[in-house]
């Protein structure tokens, strides 16, 4: 009896050591793995356990018993999130549990500006190391997203908002696809699509209409007024004239070389707006929420022309000998003055 009494103390002794090393080591900050960072992947319906496998082969975490009590004793056995984690400090096995219960999946910064086309935004998602240019390509074909407000959209131009998104490394081109197209309808429908609805417009038109406007107004305040110069252009029948239009005819042929000619003007595309009065086809860039609006609200002015004054902004005029007169003192003599003697 003595000795099976020793024996029950002496194993309730070492449990107890066990426990008390278990429960030091849950508070422990903890770090096996060479260089400056650790990527963890949890994929969704992974268990507690295998999760502290995981943790365990990536030295985050010093052994899965420790784990499994630091899961415990934090309550977070229902909690923790799928994802990719980054690791890049020593950390206790309960701070690594409080983080995946958290869901502190790692993400990061891509930023697509205002006025770019899709294979733009194609370059920026693959410099970025999220996947290939094709890739994001062929997703932007899926055009099921705006079919019922663009039953003409072949592919997504203008439909992906410009905007910094905060994606995982491993994000797919088609959800990220999904993620812009989505925020731009959010953003549509909070800004203008009533307006547009009600005046009888369609969602092509004022989006074309608008990455126009983006492509020719760097200032937010000249939005509207560059918008109403096209618009009161198509009302009475006249050709846009619009550079942007044509030199995104000319990516679209491989032709453009970053210099725009008297002879590129001339190229036999429904984008060419010298050649085509209206509107061309569909949009020719993302335009932003200051485009979408200044193309829904144009101001209430009689401009027809306008030109660049050089500094971001520009001159506009109702009449063509006025015109005539900005592009000589803005474009013939500003330049000629610039020239060394």
């Amino acid at each position: 009896m003595r000795r099976l009494i020793v024996v029950v103390v002496a194993v309730a002794a070492l449990a107890a050591a066990v426990a008390g090393v278990y429960y030091a080591r849950v508070d422990e900050k903890y770090r096996d793995y060479p260089g400056t960072e650790r990527f963890v992947e949890i994929a969704p319906g992974t268990g507690s356990r295998a999760i502290g496998k995981a943790l365990v082969d990536a030295g985050v975490v010093r052994d899965e018993w420790t784990f499994r009590l630091a899961v415990l004793l934090t309550g977070t056995q229902r909690e923790l999130k799928a994802g990719e984690y980054r690791f890049t400090t020593p950390a206790s096995a309960k701070d690594v549990a409080r983080k995946l219960a958290r869901g502190e999946v790692f993400l990061r910064p891509v930023t697509f500006p205002e006025g770019l086309s899709l294979k733009e935004m194609a370059s920026i998602y693959q410099s970025r190391g999220l996947g290939t240019a094709d890739a994001f390509l062929a997703a932007t074909r899926d055009t099921s997203a705006v079919k019922a407000l663009d039953p003409q959209a072949r592919d997504l131009e203008g439909y992906l908002f410009p905007d910094t998104y905060n994606v995982p490394r491993k994000l797919s081109a088609d959800a990220l696809v999904r993620r812009m197209v989505h925020a731009f309808l959010r953003v549509y429908g909070e800004t203008v699509q009533k307006e547009v609805e009600a005046r009888g417009g369609t969602l092509r038109e004022v989006v074309t209409l608008a990455s126009i406007v983006e492509k020719e107004a760097a200032r937010p305040d000249e939005r509207p007024v560059v918008a109403a110069v096209y618009q009161n252009r198509l009302r009475i029948g006249m050709g846009l004239q619009c550079d942007p239009t044509v030199i995104y005819a000319l990516e679209k042929a491989g032709r453009y070389t970053g210099n725009l000619t008297k002879a590129d003007l001339r190229i036999d595309s429904p984008y060419n707006t010298y050649r085509y009065a209206g509107l061309p086809p569909g949009p020719i860039a993302s335009p932003g929420r200051a485009s979408l609006e200044a193309a829904a609200r144009p101001a209430s002015v009689d401009y027809l022309y306008f030109v660049s004054r050089n500094d971001g902004g520009h001159v506009f005029a109702t009449t063509l000998a006025e015109h005539n007169k900005n592009v000589k003192v803005w474009q013939k003599d500003f330049f000629k003055e610039k020239k060394p003697s």
